[in-house]
């Protein structure tokens, strides 16, 4: 036996270095053929001896029954976006702003390029990978560990490097599709006659997404790793060393990163990346710059979505020319009439587009854009492509100009235009096609997350009376949802659950999923701590009460109003309650004696993170702002202060030690 278990530990480290010389190092030994007929032998081994078996072992990247679902995740630390410099004199104000913030010049940044890909955390104890997810809202992403596992160049246990392995480790990485992978992956699905992706972006993140893990294991993703979470057991002066010491424990990173200082070095890289681009492997959109020294980080601190530290710095958008080949009307959930462009099919960066956005009539009359019409297009990022001009020397004789319907695309009711609104809106509340969106962004993940009611089932809902408003969900039955195409009497069990689980929610869950306009997430969230989660008073909320709500402004105020003013609306809300819907109250801060206090943070914390000095300010009833005003009741400065401390003193604000605040907190 221990001549088996040894040759077993052989063949595991073997299979493990030849995993770190490929993905981490670009520098492989053996073939991908040696490399299956080695992970053959150890299978077979381990089959033999399934007590010799370990959950770090190569064999154990896929394994289990399929999920019903996936579960959620708290990241420890916000997974925040990022800022995007579009230009070369954003990427240049940045650089301003980081040179005032530090008071010190010029600044020095660690560079990498900017994958088009999807965010996941990955979380490690004691060396060994315990668990993975997806960034989902920044604050919550989905549980995707088993999908993560199949992923060969994410190691399952760390290898030893100069610095010692943290106790607990998590990483930010972007998970990712090769430019070579992406069309071998779509030509396999041509053969199966399966869809094609649109792209590796999409891909990706449908294979991420994939209840069963052997799906997603015969998918060909790559990860590059990037960014700290928490990180417990060992410390790094510079984002540079993070990435030097990940490396050398086994995970892989982007060759490409490199150290610059100053915003001539920081252009010059810019414009580096985006000359080769084409011939990367994979896809980029841009390049990311993160000033290097974690220090200067922390000091630096972060906005309540992105990192100050940190811009992203977008290419030129990338333009084609294509055929407008119709130009329809289409309808979101407010009502919105949106003309959109088909297009003749094009690829712009590796995408086949075949649709743009018009936006509203003042854009199509300002462009004079004709069905017919050839048009230079551009795509940058994410961003839906839009039409930049109309080529005129290349349009059709007889072409007309296009006009808008009178009517709603969907249901035939007048479409009114409010004066000194570009949108044109349906009026009708009952509008099928609003109540479908309506209903689809209701139970959608970030809203009551009820899980099962897909688009197409929520159509059919519509579409056989059994739906008409969002409270008529809590009416369904399972043998009105078994009678549907496609559904199942389990099925209908399971979505029924669903729907009574998510009676009981978050206030601003709830808000958010009622879809009013300009009510976002985290607008959602602010209003939830200002009513203290209660409903009524949110109803009732003046105009004035609303605005008077910290980042909360008058346009969001009007809409709110605007809103609860609809008879129907309220109506709407009062059944959901009545089918036994509960708003569990977010949590109460402190009132304390940091009761209503603003705190600015300038300089270095020695013996606290930036993070750590903010919660326990808000968990006392208190706020931190970034800049001083006469607003501000304290500012707390440590070495390094500059600016901020100056301001104070000529406001006579209070300046504390770190010491002193710390007093000042239980």
């Amino acid at each position: 036996m221990s001549g088996v278990k040894s040759k077993i530990e052989k063949l595991r480290k073997e299979l493990d270095d030849h995993n770190y010389r490929y993905y981490v190092l670009d520098d492989p030994l053996i073939s991908d053929i040696e490399w299956d007929v080695l992970f053959r032998e150890l299978q077979t081994l381990e089959e033999a001896h399934p007590d010799l078996i370990t959950m770090d072992s190569p064999t154990q990247r896929v394994g289990g029954e399929p999920l019903s679902s996936f579960g959620n995740v708290t990241h420890r630390i916000p997974m925040l976006s990022l800022q995007n410099g579009m230009n070369e004199e954003e990427i240049r104000a940045f650089d301003e702003r980081m040179q005032k913030g530090l008071e010190t010049d010029p600044i020095e940044y660690a560079a990498e390029p900017k994958l088009d890909g999807v965010a996941v955390e990955l979380v490690y104890e004691k060396g060994k990978f315990v668990s993975g997810s997806t960034r989902g809202n920044g604050v919550v992403g989905e549980d995707i560990t088993q999908n993560l596992k199949t992923i060969r160049a994410i190691p399952l246990k760390l290898r030893k490097g100069q610095k010692i392995c943290p106790t607990l480790l998590e990483i930010r990485g972007e998970v990712f599709i090769s430019k070579k992978d992406f069309g071998k992956l779509n030509t396999n699905q041509e053969k199966a006659e399966e869809h094609r992706f649109a792209n590796p972006r999409n891909a990706a993140a449908g294979s991420l997404r994939q209840l069963d893990s052997g799906i997603t294991a015969k998918r060909p993703l790559s990860i590059y790793c990037y960014q700290p979470g928490v990180v417990e057991g060992t410390a790094f002066e510079t984002q540079a060393d993070f990435l030097n010491a990940i490396q050398q424990w086994g995970l892989p990173v982007n060759p490409e990163v490199k150290v610059v200082c100053g915003i001539d070095e920081m252009l010059k890289y810019q414009l580096h990346l985006e000359t080769m681009r084409d011939e990367l492997p994979y896809e980029i959109d841009g390049t990311v710059f993160k000033v290097n020294l974690l220090r200067q980080q922390d000091i630096l601190g972060n906005r309540s979505r992105t990192p100050r530290w940190a811009i992203a710095g977008k290419f030129k958008a990338q333009q084609v020319t294509t055929i407008v080949e119709e130009i329809i009307a289409s309808l979101g959930r407010t009502g919105a009439v949106t003309p959109v462009a088909k297009l003749k099919p094009v690829v712009v960066g590796g995408v086949t587009v075949t649709n743009a956005t018009l936006h509203n009539q003042d854009e199509i009359d300002r462009k004079d854009i004709r069905i017919g019409d050839t048009v230079l297009i551009q795509r940058a990022g994410d961003v839906i492509p839009k039409i930049v001009q109309v080529i005129k020397e290349k349009r059709p004789k007889k072409t007309v100009r296009y006009t808008l319907p009178k009517t709603c695309p969907e249901c035939n009711h007048k479409v009114h235009r409010p004066e000194g609104e570009a949108v044109a809106r349906c009026q009708n509340l009952s509008c099928p096609a609003q109540v479908k969106r309506k209903i689809q962004h209701f139970v959608s993940k970030n809203a009551m997350d009820i899980d099962g009611l897909g688009e197409k089932l929520v159509d059919q809902l519509v579409d056989a009376g059994l739906v008409k408003t969002i409270d008529n969900l809590y009416n369904l039955n399972e043998d009105q949802l078994a009678d549907l195409d496609r559904m199942a009497e389990k099925s209908a069990q399971n979505i029924v659950s669903a729907i009574t689980a998510s009676k009981n929610t978050d206030f601003h869950r709830f808000v958010f999923a009622l879809g009013i306009r300009n009510v976002g997430e985290h607008a959602a969230k602010v209003l939830g701590q200002a009513f203290h989660g209660d409903m009524d008073s949110f109803m009732s909320a003046g105009f004035e009460t609303l605005e008077t709500i910290d980042e909360i402004g008058p346009i969001v105020a009007e809409t709110v109003v605007k809103f609860w003013e609809n008879k129907q609306n309220r109506s709407v809300v009062t059944a959901c309650f009545s089918h036994g819907i509960s708003l569990k109250k977010p949590a109460e801060t402190s009132s304390g004696i940091l009761s209503g206090k603003r705190f600015v943070f300038t300089g270095a914390l020695e013996t606290m993170t930036r993070a750590g000095a903010k919660t326990a300010v808000e968990k006392l009833g208190g706020k931190v702002s970034g800049s001083v005003s006469n607003n501000t009741d304290f500012v707390v400065a440590g070495p390094g202060a500059g600016s901020k401390k100056n301001k104070a003193e000529k406001l006579g604000i209070p300046i504390l030690t770190e010491k002193d605040f710390k007093e000042m907190i239980p």
